[in-house]
């Protein structure tokens, strides 16, 4: 199936006419046949009743008469977008995270980037802890956000350190440890634990709930699969977690600092053998970004 026999088909339907159509598409009314009984053959139906005097649409016409020009809408938009892009010199890059909560840190750095790159248009993807390293290894992303603990260093994949994240207790708003300045790990031993699956939070932050749910009772443990459902079970008070320190929205939910724990170094790869000018400037941005 190709466009020319889509828009032969859309205009024989809206013009019940082979010869208007021909007119419109300025070529000959053979020519439209042939794209229409080539596109009957490969759907396997007919699309068109056709007698010596008039052109009706089929049943399987009527219905696939939306479709195409669905496609050849899509296609149009799609035609623009490359146009526009190559009018004004856009060039993409392909920035991966691992979680929402980067994406904070993201904005301000686009931000300055927007400012001073005009020409750069960013393509977000968050995505989980394994599809998004096989990306990366396979150059489907140009950078990545991320612990450095959480992706192994290959060939030539550079890490470059932005700032430190300590380990924190997340605790509803309400809870009595809500005002402490920090915590000892062994506080928490008494209280109900939420952990999570290790590939959708840092490492450095599943080893500790998993250290801390030895001391817990299993029924007194929640566990769930995401970093969502998580926050949502510490917010509704089922139980305390582990992550990194992060800013939350919602003011029913605090984190306080776990005492004797190392922070997490947070930063950028890219891999040295596939820096083009525009991501020279973008990382230059990066590690020129205040972060305080």
């Amino acid at each position: 199936m190709n466009t020319d026999q889509l828009k032969s088909f859309i205009q024989v339907a809206e013009n019940l006419n082979f010869a208007r159509a021909a007119e419109i598409l300025k070529i000959t009314q053979s020519a439209v046949s042939r794209q229409i009984h080539s596109l009957e053959d490969e759907l396997g139906t007919k699309l068109l009743h056709r007698t010596t005097r008039t052109v009706t649409l089929t049943p399987a016409g009527i219905s696939f008469l939306e479709d195409a020009k669905h496609v050849m809408g899509r296609l149009k938009i799609a035609e623009q977008k490359l146009q526009r892009h190559q009018s004004t010199n856009l060039q993409v890059l392909t920035i991966g995270c691992q979680s929402e909560a980067n994406l904070d840190l993201l904005c301000k750095i686009l931000k300055s980037c927007r400012e001073q790159i005009p020409e750069l248009y960013p393509f977000l993807k968050v995505i989980p802890h394994r599809s998004i390293l096989t990306l990366f290894y396979q150059e489907e992303l140009d950078l990545l956000f991320g612990f450095q603990d959480d992706i192994p260093i290959k060939n030539d994949t550079v890490y470059k350190e932005l700032f430190r994240i300590p380990l924190c207790c997340i605790i509803p708003a309400a809870h009595p440890y809500a005002a402490r300045s920090g915590l000892a790990k062994e506080e928490l031993y008494l209280e109900n634990m939420v952990v999570c699956n290790s590939y959708a939070i840092p490492a450095k932050a599943a080893e500790m709930q998993n250290q801390i749910s030895q001391h817990i009772l299993p029924e007194s443990t929640y566990v769930c699969e995401n970093l969502q459902v998580l926050l949502t079970l510490v917010r509704a008070g089922y139980g305390c977690s582990v992550l990194p320190q992060m800013n939350f929205v919602n003011s029913d939910i605090c984190s306080v600092p776990l005492k004797s724990s190392e922070p997490l170094s947070y930063g950028l790869f890219y891999k040295k053998s596939s820096q083009s000018p525009l991501m020279k400037k973008f990382i230059s941005i990066v590690t020129n970004t205040s972060y305080h």
